[in-house]
């Protein structure tokens, strides 16, 4: 199974567009055709982020729909330690515990909609970087 981590503009343009290639990921780790991997400073910006009132609003639900929605996450995604810290890498402290949670989780694949942002670092340690659309095509094949 593909182990993977979702940026965090992934898991915002799943709350705000449910049939779109985000949501999609959501709905095959439910279904267990991929894994999603997390940290817990990833699972405080998820939060942090879905519960912006722009991106609540945005998706059409409440505050309250927005912490469930991360709950919901959280309960598919398996918890990764920060063993080693690999800083720096990037730029961006956010896109450095997205790839510091790829690399100690053995993760395949970060899945993000800004693919410039991790440059070369993750292909040091074989991981892709890849948008929602081009990951969701490869499950189908």
């Amino acid at each position: 199974m593909l182990r993977i981590v979702l940026d965090t503009d992934v898991i915002i343009a799943a709350m705000r567009s449910p049939s779109g290639a985000s949501a999609a990921l959501l709905r095959a780790a439910d279904q267990m055709q991929i894994q999603i991997l997390v940290s817990v400073a990833m699972a405080l910006e998820y939060e942090a982020k879905c519960t912006e009132s722009e991106h609540f609003r945005a998706a059409g639900i409440s505050h309250a729909d927005a912490l469930n929605f991360v709950d919901a996450i959280l309960f598919l995604a398996t918890p990764v330690s920060q063993r080693f810290v690999w800083r720096p890498q990037l730029c961006d402290l956010n896109d450095e515990m997205i790839l510091e949670c790829a690399i100690n989780g053995n993760a395949g694949a970060i899945i993000t909609f800004n693919l410039h942002d991790f440059g070369n670092a993750p292909y040091q340690f074989s991981i892709e970087v890849l948008q929602p659309g081009q990951i969701m095509r490869r499950l189908r094949e």
